[in-house]
């Protein structure tokens, strides 16, 4: 795949692109192992094209996680040697590649589109060669008509040296209340890869959360009284968030088909409320940032900064935290050694401990830090 290289020097355009490089601290801090390791680090990409959204994201990770190193830069441009060096070499790579290249919601160009970042996110995985690459993306790169494009990626990947293959991941099978499939690509150093295994969904058909049960008690704090009505009503997964990109228009929960699906859950999806419902609120209702994050399985607590429009794209955005946390343990298990880390697993939204859908014992993982995109 030689004429990445190439097409990353031409794809370069003023749009500013937002990379979280972050490094994960020492064990007994952000992450725990077992392993003779004292510490996994992770590189974290979170490319967008959100305009102001980008340094609104940024902040969000500064809230959030205020020991991360947090870099707002276009990586296309990035020279990669400082960090390398300062760094040294990262146990995983991780990056949210933009979806709008691959939807099936926009004109799927691919390559041809401006927003095809792969090629950038490969030039750093040349860079600092991690021991693993964790890359996630819309369902639609998995159709058939991009099929030479992944083959073009699982190539440039092997020149480096990493073995590495796809999948379709469903978040509502890690206990996000979303259906949202996402083609979800691991890649790791020969040796570390006979290790590796696909997470197991955690959640069955009857053990999943669904939309009404997550929301309730948000309809419910301003006193609405149609708040247990509405949960009943919503007594199913929720369609797809989405996110939308610099070229669409405001906050909204996606094109016409969507929006119906939402109606039928008792949501009004032209837009976005600025708070829960008050009482005397009539069907159909709106949601809000807030509650659109707990459907992607953020933390109740996880804060949010910018205006509106932007914090609704970083969470429509997101790679669900919960599908990532799953994923990424099953890495640093290839990693470390330790088997399949498959167990018992937190509700995101209760943080208790729920069984998953096999009850079969299995090893924890070393790596806890959950890679969210934003």
């Amino acid at each position: 795949m030689a004429d990445h290289r190439l097409r990353l020097g031409s794809a370069v355009h003023p749009h500013r692109t937002l990379a979280q490089l972050q490094r994960v601290l020492p064990r007994g801090r952000h992450c725990q192992s077992s392993s003779p390791e004292p510490y996994l680090t992770c590189c974290h990409l979170s490319p967008h094209l959100g305009g102001t959204s980008d340094g609104d994201a940024c902040s969000t990770l500064r809230t959030n996680r205020p020991r991360w190193n947090v870099i707002q830069t276009d990586i296309r441009t990035l020279d990669p040697a400082p960090c390398a060096a300062q760094w040294h070499r990262p146990s995983l790579l991780a990056a949210g590649v933009p979806c709008p290249p691959f939807s099936l919601a926009g004109k799927q160009l691919g390559a041809g589109d401006e927003r095809d970042l792969f090629p950038a996110v490969l030039s750093l995985v040349s860079a600092f060669r991690p021991r693993a690459v964790l890359l996630e993306n819309v369902r639609g790169l998995l159709q058939k008509k991009f099929a030479s494009y992944r083959e073009r990626i699982l190539h440039a990947l092997a020149g480096f040296g990493y073995a590495a293959k796809w999948k379709l991941l469903y978040a509502s099978d890690f206990g996000v209340p979303q259906l949202r499939p996402r083609a979800v690509l691991v890649a790791l150093e020969q040796d570390a890869f006979h290790r590796f295994s696909w997470p197991e969904p955690q959640f069955d058909t009857g053990y999943s959360p669904l939309m009404g049960d997550v929301l309730r008690d948000s309809m419910a704090s301003q006193g609405w009284e149609l708040a247990d009505v509405w949960a009943g009503l919503a007594q199913r997964i929720a369609p797809t968030l989405c996110g939308g990109s610099r070229k669409h228009g405001g906050p909204d929960l996606g094109p016409s088909r969507a929006r119906k699906a939402w109606a039928e859950l008792g949501v009004d999806g032209s837009g976005l409320a600025d708070s829960p419902p008050a009482p005397g609120t009539l069907l159909p209702i709106r949601l809000t940032v807030g509650q659109m994050a707990l459907l992607q399985g953020f933390p109740p607590d996880w804060k949010f900064e910018g205006r509106k429009t932007s914090t609704y794209r970083q969470v429509g955005n997101a790679f669900p935290p919960p599908v990532a946390r799953a994923v990424g343990r099953q890495i640093a298990a290839a990693l470390t050694h330790t088997g399949n880390a498959v167990g018992t697993c937190d509700n995101p939204h209760t943080g208790k401990k729920e069984m998953p859908a096999s009850e079969s014992s299995r090893r924890p993982s070393p790596f806890t830090t959950p890679t969210v995109s934003m």
